[in-house]
């Protein structure tokens, strides 16, 4: 059954990218939305103990955990109903959360973008892994998790506890001063694409078989 009807994958593939590419240029550039960037986190800012609670919810030892479990769930359902090449949904989905760090780190590198004033001096906070994190853990665990599901009811209460955990882990980094609001931005973009890879890999996009006769099935006898 797929999850992501096939028209809405080019919309997550090309937007991200051209929003994440804008966003790169105005911060290699130090171009006018850094400015925009810099003054909205100085209103976002107060670090707490909340703030600092949810931000955590895109550390390595929360989230990959979350898509650990979710893709143990879909291999074993997959095998155990004998779906043809079960093993593939949940390959997708770790290969997805092996390229956050293969792909922030180089760029964290290249843009050597400072920190806020709330964190100590240090430089290579653009992208945020954090957010690209959660992203690819919680969004992934979701689009393979959808699948099995059969209840409007449970895949809509599944969508909007990954972006309540997503969102969260967003405004926590940006509440307490970890992440600028567009190095968050920027983790989003990236996550998106990942999890259009995810869809595209892993099968989810694919339209359902018509139903009707083949061009080699025999006519029914009238």
């Amino acid at each position: 059954m797929p999850v992501l009807p096939p028209r809405a994958l080019p919309p997550l593939l090309v937007l991200p990218v051209l929003l994440f590419a804008l966003i790169t240029w105005q911060v290699l550039a130090d171009g006018p939305l850094i400015g925009v960037d810099e003054r909205l986190s100085r209103a976002l800012v107060h670090p707490d103990r909340l703030s600092e609670l949810l931000a955590d919810l895109g550390n390595v030892q929360v989230a990959v955990p979350v898509l650990v479990l979710a893709l143990a769930y879909v291999a074993w359902h997959g095998r155990a109903g004998g779906a043809d090449r079960w093993w593939r949904p949940p390959l997708a989905g770790a290969l997805a959360m092996v390229l956050v760090p293969a792909l922030v780190a180089p760029l964290k590198e290249w843009t050597d973008r400072p920190g806020t004033p709330a964190v100590p001096p240090a430089v290579g906070y653009y992208p945020s892994g954090h957010t690209a994190t959660a992203v690819v853990a919680y969004g992934a665990a979701t689009l393979l998790l959808l699948g099995p599901l059969r209840s409007p009811a449970l895949r809509r209460v599944l969508v909007a506890l990954c972006a309540v955990l997503v969102l969260a882990a967003s405004y926590g980094l940006v509440r307490r001063g970890y992440h600028w609001p567009l190095d968050v931005v920027a983790g989003w973009c990236l996550g998106a694409v990942l999890l259009a890879g995810v869809a595209l890999t892993a099968g989810l996009s694919r339209r359902p078989p018509r139903l009707g006769l083949s061009p080699r099935s025999p006519r029914p006898r009238e």
